[in-house]
């Protein structure tokens, strides 16, 4: 069994988990994964560092693999993968799990706008025609406003009226895309993904050899 945790900015990036969760079947499959998602706002007084959310994510979410999220947002990608480096090596005892950097460009939803019928049953509404208009994949890592783009297209494809979309949650249904892709291969084709999954293997591989 592989356990892993995955330490994320908020509450929606738990989306991230059915993603990582199918890296590693595809990988290693014979083997269990046991995801985890470091809920640290339950905490009386949440951590706010990298180095001490790390820690606490570790001391209550203990695990094989950590993943540590970050989105690039409007930075590179080079100068998050260095504050989260960063963060490890401040650490006052080194790390029992290895750890993985997890850093979409420019937000996390720009993963989940890789297909449209993912979209459409996280919306509840999967036999939907409304045009979604989505932005081409080689578009999506230039994309200013990744969640705008996803909550849009989540709104659209619910296929609700005018009245009944103000109670219509895109953020709550987004949480669901990534459990109904139905295939990783479009998300292979984004450089920020493929850096991700590079670095899984080494870790992986590393881990089989140990």
């Amino acid at each position: 069994m592989i356990c892993y945790t995955l330490l994320s900015d908020g509450v929606s990036d738990q989306a991230l988990m059915p993603i990582i969760t199918r890296v590693l079947e595809e990988q290693m499959p014979h083997v269990t994964i046991e995801p985890q998602w470091a809920n640290l706002q339950r905490l009386p007084k949440p951590p706010k560092t990298l180095p001490q959310r790390i820690l606490a994510a570790l001391q209550l979410y203990p695990c094989d693999l950590l993943f540590v999220h970050r989105d690039a947002e409007r930075e590179p990608l080079i100068k998050r993968d260095k504050e989260i480096e960063e963060a490890v090596e401040a650490l006052t005892e080194p790390l029992e799990a290895r750890w993985i950097a997890v850093i979409p460009v420019r937000m996390q939803e720009a993963w989940l706008l890789v297909e449209e019928a993912a979209i459409r049953r996280a919306a509840g509404n999967p036999r939907g025609t409304m045009p979604l208009l989505l932005p081409p994949l080689r578009n999506l890592e230039n994309l200013p406003d990744p969640k705008l783009t996803l909550n849009e297209a989540l709104t659209t494809a619910s296929g609700l009226g005018r009245n009944r979309r103000s109670h219509f949650n895109p953020a709550s249904c987004s949480r669901w895309v990534g459990e109904y892709l139905h295939t990783l291969v479009p998300l292979r084709t984004l450089p920020a993904f493929q850096t991700f999954e590079h670095r899984l293997m080494e870790v992986l591989l590393n881990l089989r050899t140990s």
